[in-house]
C-alpha cells in the first residue's frame, strides 16, 4: 500500500467550510483508505491506499467531501516519495537564519509552467523570496506572512492556479507521519 499525504485547501478558516477532523478521518475510511491520521485542524491527512493513483485519490476525496459536507474543497496529494522530494528541493535549506515557521510551501495541483514563473519574477516583493519548483512554490516571509503584501493576491494572479500552503514545520511533520506509515507495513 502507498502512503499518501493529502492537503485540503481553505477549510476551517474563519468559520467557513468547517470540517471536524474526526469526521474527515471517518470519511477517508469510508472511502476505502487505511490507517487514516490527521494533523492539526487545517486539513492535513496522511493515509494508505491501494495502488498508486494519487490524482484519482484526490478526485475521490473531493467528491466525498462535497457529498458528505455539501461544499467543494480542492485537495492536493503527494506520495511519501514526492514529499521527500519537496523537502530535498528546499531552495532555502542550509541557509543561516531561515525560520521554519516563516517558510511556506504552496502545494499546487500541477506545474503552472514557464509563463507562471515569468509572471512571478515580475512581482517585486519587499523582503520575501519566491522560488517556483514544479508543483511547489517556496516562499520565505522573513517578517512573517501576516505583514506581507504579496501573500495572496499577486502570487495567486501570477500562478493562475490555486494551491494550499503549509509552513515548513508542518511539511516536515507530514513527511515524518507518512514515513512512519510506510515503515509500519
Amino acid at each position: 500500500m502507498t502512503a499518501v499525504i493529502s492537503l485540503l485547501r481553505a477549510i476551517n478558516v474563519g468559520g467557513h467550510k468547517t470540517i471536524r477532523m474526526e469526521a474527515l478521518r471517518a470519511l477517508y475510511t469510508d472511502l476505502g483508505f487505511r490507517d487514516v491520521q490527521s494533523y492539526v485542524q487545517s486539513g492535513n491527512v496522511v493515509f494508505r491506499m491501494a495502488g498508486k493513483d494519487a490524482a484519482g485519490a484526490a478526485r475521490k476525496i473531493e467528491g466525498g467531501i462535497e457529498k458528505e459536507f455539501g461544499f467543494q474543497v480542492d485537495v492536493m496529494v503527494r506520495t511519501t516519495a514526492e514529499m521527500r522530494d519537496v523537502v530535498a528541493r528546499n531552495p532555502f535549506a542550509g541557509r543561516d537564519g531561515i525560520e521554519p515557521g516563516k517558510l511556506l510551501v504552496t502545494f499546487l495541483p500541477h506545474d503552472p509552467g514557464v509563463e507562471a514563473q515569468e509572471r512571478l519574477e515580475k512581482i517585486k516583493p519587499e523582503c520575501e523570496e519566491l522560488r517556483l519548483m514544479g508543483r511547489e512554490l517556496y516562499v520565505y516571509f522573513p517578517d512573517g506572512i501576516g505583514k506581507s503584501r504579496i501573500a495572496a493576491g499577486p502570487i495567486d494572479r501570477a500562478l493562475k492556479v490555486s494551491g494550499t500552503g503549509r509552513n515548513w514545520n508542518t511539511v516536515i511533520k507530514l513527511l515524518e507521519m507518512a514515513e512512519a506509515l510506510e515503515r509500519a507495513r
